[in-house]
Protein backbone atom coordinates (compact mmCIF):
# COMPACT_ATOMS: atom_id res chain seq x y z
CA UNK A 1 0.00 0.00 0.00
CA UNK A 2 1.56 3.34 -1.01
CA UNK A 3 2.26 5.95 1.64
CA UNK A 4 0.09 9.06 1.75
CA UNK A 5 2.85 11.19 0.27
CA UNK A 6 3.52 8.66 -2.49
CA UNK A 7 -0.20 8.41 -3.23
CA UNK A 8 -0.41 12.20 -3.51
CA UNK A 9 2.44 12.26 -6.03
CA UNK A 10 0.79 9.53 -8.10
CA UNK A 11 -2.58 11.25 -7.98
CA UNK A 12 -0.96 14.42 -9.32
CA UNK A 13 0.57 12.41 -12.15
CA UNK A 14 -2.88 11.08 -13.04
CA UNK A 15 -4.44 14.54 -12.84
CA UNK A 16 -1.71 16.07 -15.01
CA UNK A 17 -2.22 13.33 -17.60
CA UNK A 18 -5.98 13.91 -17.59
CA UNK A 19 -5.46 17.65 -17.98
CA UNK A 20 -3.17 17.11 -20.97
CA UNK A 21 -5.62 14.80 -22.75
CA UNK A 22 -8.58 17.01 -21.90
CA UNK A 23 -6.81 19.82 -23.72
CA UNK A 24 -7.28 17.85 -26.93
CA UNK A 25 -10.47 15.86 -26.33
CA UNK A 26 -13.92 16.38 -24.83
CA UNK A 27 -14.94 15.05 -21.43
CA UNK A 28 -16.83 12.17 -23.03
CA UNK A 29 -13.89 11.22 -25.26
CA UNK A 30 -11.32 10.98 -22.47
CA UNK A 31 -10.90 7.43 -21.14
CA UNK A 32 -8.98 5.87 -18.27
CA UNK A 33 -7.01 3.99 -20.93
CA UNK A 34 -5.94 7.33 -22.44
CA UNK A 35 -4.91 8.60 -19.03
CA UNK A 36 -2.97 5.42 -18.29
CA UNK A 37 -1.02 5.82 -21.54
CA UNK A 38 0.20 9.21 -20.30
CA UNK A 39 1.31 7.91 -16.90
CA UNK A 40 3.96 5.54 -15.60
CA UNK A 41 1.56 2.86 -14.40
CA UNK A 42 -1.15 0.57 -15.73
CA UNK A 43 -4.87 1.23 -16.09
CA UNK A 44 -5.78 -1.13 -13.19
CA UNK A 45 -3.31 0.76 -11.00
CA UNK A 46 -5.21 4.00 -11.58
CA UNK A 47 -8.20 2.48 -9.82
CA UNK A 48 -6.11 2.28 -6.64
CA UNK A 49 -6.36 6.07 -6.53
CA UNK A 50 -9.58 6.95 -8.35
CA UNK A 51 -12.63 4.71 -8.76
CA UNK A 52 -13.72 6.23 -12.09
CA UNK A 53 -12.90 8.72 -14.81
CA UNK A 54 -15.53 10.99 -13.29
CA UNK A 55 -13.73 11.00 -9.96
CA UNK A 56 -10.51 12.04 -11.69
CA UNK A 57 -12.33 14.97 -13.29
CA UNK A 58 -13.95 15.91 -9.99
CA UNK A 59 -10.54 16.07 -8.34
CA UNK A 60 -9.18 18.06 -11.30
CA UNK A 61 -12.08 20.48 -10.89
CA UNK A 62 -11.33 20.78 -7.19
CA UNK A 63 -7.67 21.52 -7.88
CA UNK A 64 -8.63 24.30 -10.28
CA UNK A 65 -11.00 25.88 -7.76
CA UNK A 66 -8.28 25.83 -5.11
CA UNK A 67 -5.86 27.57 -7.48
CA UNK A 68 -8.46 30.23 -8.22
CA UNK A 69 -9.10 30.61 -4.50
CA UNK A 70 -5.44 31.51 -4.13
CA UNK A 71 -5.99 34.42 -6.52
CA UNK A 72 -9.18 35.47 -4.73
CA UNK A 73 -7.38 35.42 -1.38
CA UNK A 74 -4.89 37.97 -2.71
CA UNK A 75 -7.72 40.27 -3.79
CA UNK A 76 -9.49 39.79 -0.48
CA UNK A 77 -6.39 40.58 1.60
CA UNK A 78 -5.25 43.52 -0.55
CA UNK A 79 -8.62 45.24 -0.53
CA UNK A 80 -10.07 46.88 -3.60
CA UNK A 81 -12.06 49.89 -4.69
CA UNK A 82 -15.14 49.36 -6.88
CA UNK A 83 -13.50 50.71 -10.02
CA UNK A 84 -10.52 48.34 -9.81
CA UNK A 85 -12.38 45.19 -8.75
CA UNK A 86 -13.57 44.13 -12.26
CA UNK A 87 -9.98 44.25 -13.49
CA UNK A 88 -8.64 42.30 -10.53
CA UNK A 89 -11.27 39.59 -10.88
CA UNK A 90 -10.59 39.40 -14.61
CA UNK A 91 -6.85 39.00 -13.93
CA UNK A 92 -7.61 36.20 -11.46
CA UNK A 93 -9.03 34.18 -14.35
CA UNK A 94 -5.97 34.53 -16.59
CA UNK A 95 -4.28 31.16 -16.59
CA UNK A 96 -7.45 29.48 -15.36
CA UNK A 97 -8.49 28.29 -18.81
CA UNK A 98 -8.84 24.73 -17.54
CA UNK A 99 -11.28 25.77 -14.81
CA UNK A 100 -13.27 27.82 -17.31
CA UNK A 101 -13.38 24.89 -19.75
CA UNK A 102 -14.57 22.56 -17.00
CA UNK A 103 -17.26 25.09 -16.12
CA UNK A 104 -18.47 25.48 -19.69
CA UNK A 105 -18.14 21.84 -20.67
CA UNK A 106 -20.39 18.92 -19.84
CA UNK A 107 -18.25 18.25 -16.77
CA UNK A 108 -20.12 21.03 -14.98
CA UNK A 109 -23.41 20.52 -16.76
CA UNK A 110 -23.40 16.90 -15.64
CA UNK A 111 -21.88 17.48 -12.21
CA UNK A 112 -24.59 15.33 -10.63
CA UNK A 113 -23.51 12.35 -12.72
CA UNK A 114 -19.84 13.08 -12.06
CA UNK A 115 -20.46 13.14 -8.33
CA UNK A 116 -22.60 10.01 -8.51
CA UNK A 117 -19.53 8.14 -9.77
CA UNK A 118 -17.25 9.49 -7.05
CA UNK A 119 -16.72 8.60 -3.43
CA UNK A 120 -18.32 10.64 -0.68
CA UNK A 121 -15.04 12.02 0.63
CA UNK A 122 -14.13 13.20 -2.87
CA UNK A 123 -17.50 14.91 -3.27
CA UNK A 124 -17.19 16.66 0.09
CA UNK A 125 -13.65 17.77 -0.72
CA UNK A 126 -14.82 19.28 -4.02
CA UNK A 127 -17.75 21.07 -2.39
CA UNK A 128 -15.40 22.57 0.20
CA UNK A 129 -13.19 23.99 -2.53
CA UNK A 130 -16.19 25.41 -4.36
CA UNK A 131 -17.60 26.76 -1.10
CA UNK A 132 -14.29 28.47 -0.39
CA UNK A 133 -14.52 30.38 -3.67
CA UNK A 134 -18.06 31.50 -2.82
CA UNK A 135 -16.95 32.59 0.66
CA UNK A 136 -14.08 34.62 -0.78
CA UNK A 137 -16.29 36.30 -3.37
CA UNK A 138 -18.74 37.23 -0.63
CA UNK A 139 -15.91 38.64 1.48
CA UNK A 140 -14.52 40.66 -1.44
CA UNK A 141 -17.94 42.07 -2.32
CA UNK A 142 -18.70 42.95 1.28
CA UNK A 143 -15.44 44.87 1.65
CA UNK A 144 -15.78 46.57 -1.74
CA UNK A 145 -19.50 47.41 -1.55
CA UNK A 146 -20.30 47.85 2.17
CA UNK A 147 -23.16 50.19 1.30
CA UNK A 148 -24.99 47.50 -0.69
CA UNK A 149 -27.52 45.18 0.95
CA UNK A 150 -26.83 41.48 1.52
CA UNK A 151 -29.41 40.75 -1.16
CA UNK A 152 -27.72 43.01 -3.72
CA UNK A 153 -24.29 41.54 -3.03
CA UNK A 154 -25.75 38.03 -3.22
CA UNK A 155 -27.12 38.75 -6.68
CA UNK A 156 -23.75 40.12 -7.78
CA UNK A 157 -22.03 36.97 -6.54
CA UNK A 158 -24.55 34.59 -8.12
CA UNK A 159 -24.52 36.30 -11.49
CA UNK A 160 -20.70 36.39 -11.42
CA UNK A 161 -20.55 32.64 -10.82
CA UNK A 162 -23.08 31.97 -13.59
CA UNK A 163 -21.17 34.28 -15.94
CA UNK A 164 -17.99 32.22 -15.50
CA UNK A 165 -19.66 29.26 -17.21
CA UNK A 166 -19.76 31.05 -20.57
CA UNK A 167 -16.32 32.66 -20.79
CA UNK A 168 -14.48 29.68 -22.25
CA UNK A 169 -17.08 29.19 -24.97
CA UNK A 170 -16.51 32.70 -26.33
CA UNK A 171 -12.75 32.83 -25.71
CA UNK A 172 -11.97 29.57 -27.50
CA UNK A 173 -13.79 29.98 -30.81
CA UNK A 174 -11.79 28.29 -33.57
CA UNK A 175 -10.78 30.02 -36.83
CA UNK A 176 -13.14 27.64 -38.62
CA UNK A 177 -16.07 28.80 -36.46
CA UNK A 178 -15.10 32.44 -36.99
CA UNK A 179 -15.07 31.84 -40.75
CA UNK A 180 -18.53 30.28 -40.66
CA UNK A 181 -19.92 33.21 -38.68
CA UNK A 182 -18.48 35.66 -41.19
CA UNK A 183 -20.10 33.72 -44.03
CA UNK A 184 -23.39 33.81 -42.15
CA UNK A 185 -23.08 37.53 -41.51
CA UNK A 186 -22.82 37.09 -37.74
CA UNK A 187 -20.98 39.87 -35.94
CA UNK A 188 -18.28 38.37 -33.73
CA UNK A 189 -15.43 40.11 -31.94
CA UNK A 190 -12.58 37.88 -30.79
CA UNK A 191 -11.55 38.63 -27.20
CA UNK A 192 -9.21 37.15 -24.62
CA UNK A 193 -10.32 35.58 -21.35
CA UNK A 194 -9.22 38.74 -19.57
CA UNK A 195 -11.17 41.09 -21.85
CA UNK A 196 -14.32 38.98 -21.76
CA UNK A 197 -14.14 38.70 -17.98
CA UNK A 198 -13.46 42.43 -17.62
CA UNK A 199 -16.45 43.35 -19.79
CA UNK A 200 -18.70 41.03 -17.83
CA UNK A 201 -17.58 42.06 -14.37
CA UNK A 202 -17.86 45.75 -15.24
CA UNK A 203 -21.52 45.19 -16.09
CA UNK A 204 -22.26 42.89 -13.11
CA UNK A 205 -20.47 45.04 -10.54
CA UNK A 206 -21.21 48.42 -12.07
Amino acid sequence: MPTRECAKVREEEILNACEKIYGEKSFYEVTVKDISAETSFSRPSIYNYFISKEEIFLRLFEREYLLWCGELEKIDSDGCDPEKLPGKLARSLEGRELMLKLLSDNVYGNLYDVEENSRLERKISFEKAYGRSVFLLDSILMKTFPERSDSERGKMRNVSLEFLQGIHTYASVSPYQVGLMKLAGVIFEEKSVYQLALDGFEIILG
